[in-house]
């Protein structure tokens, strides 16, 4: 028996990457503007940010994502009383589709979330450069990045670009009743949990309460969040209490004093303490790294 290939056509394909950024911003933060000639999309991941092209000024929130086309303008400010996080990728792909792209603003689903925190997942262990820098023009890649991950950034911005077109371009199709996804075991009280730790973000929280209040066995919530983010409960509820602490950081209306109180800490020492092994700064530090970024001229 003979077998015979198929050629694979390739709809999209990234010729060149340039940056994969994440920024937390400053409140107050504004972006000077630039133009180049490959394409780059910002996205809002917190806040809100306005946006100005050459065409018109925008106004982008959680969840938005606008296109620049090669050689259009645009800077960024923030605006509201949130300091933004913003995802900036630029790329070189000279598909035809790319047009599709052109003048767009769009509002992500949580696939494209998701493949989004892939890329930037993979961008901190193959890239040497630090993703928090609005002005880097190279980055530089690590000598012992883990192995597949600059292969899987390209793939999950193919994947990503793709979904996009996809959605808006194809006709929806409701799924029927009975073939609806079942969700996976323990998303339900996954999302419970979530939830729960968000509401009480402001105060003292010992698993014993999570356990209690959420109706769940110690040993399974363990096993929940181990298999969801490879930590443990109060790990995780840390490092969500010090995201929090970083963005009130960066919109500058606490000291670190009334942020530590705000957030249920027994001490400034203990949430200083607590902020250096999450982060690997001091909230000092941090807030002056924030500064200079935001200060800082091409």
């Amino acid at each position: 028996m003979a077998y015979e290939s198929i050629p694979l056509t390739e709809d999209i394909h990234i010729d060149q990457l340039y940056t994969v950024h994440y920024f937390e911003y400053r409140s107050d933060f504004s972006y000077p503007g630039e133009r180049h000639n490959f394409w780059e999309f910002q996205c809002v991941d917190k806040g809100s940010a306005k946006v100005q092209t050459d065409d018109d000024v925008h106004i982008l929130n959680r969840g938005q994502v606008i296109f620049h086309r090669p050689n259009e303008f645009h800077n960024l400010t923030a605006v509201g009383q949130t300091a933004p996080n913003i995802v900036v990728i630029s790329f070189e792909c000279s598909s035809p589709c790319m047009e599709f792209f052109e003048k767009r603003i769009l509002t992500l689903s949580d696939t494209e979330r998701n493949l989004i925190g892939m890329i930037i997942a993979e961008a901190r262990r193959c890239i040497a450069s630090p993703l928090n820098d609005p002005y880097l023009q190279k980055m530089e890649i690590k000598k012992d990045s883990l192995f597949g991950s600059q292969q899987l950034i390209l793939l999950y911005l193919q994947e990503l670009l793709i979904s996009m077109i996809r959605r808006h371009t194809l006709p929806q199709v409701s799924m029927p009743v009975n073939r609806l996804p079942v969700p996976k075991n323990g998303s339900d009280i996954y999302n419970k949990i979530i939830f729960y730790l968000e509401e009480h973000i402001r105060e003292f929280v010992t698993i014993e309460d999570i356990c209690h209040d959420n109706l769940i066995g110690r040993s399974q919530l363990q096993k929940l969040f181990r298999e969801q983010h490879q930590c443990g409960i109060i790990e995780f509820f840390t490092e969500m209490k010090v995201e929090f602490a970083k963005q009130l950081i960066r919109e500058n209306q606490l000291n670190f004093t009334q942020i530590s109180d705000f957030l249920g800490y027994s001490s400034i020492h203990y949430f200083s303490r607590q902020f250096k092994k999450v982060t690997g700064m001091t909230p000092s530090e941090y807030s002056t790294s924030i500064k200079a970024r935001s200060e800082q001229k091409h």
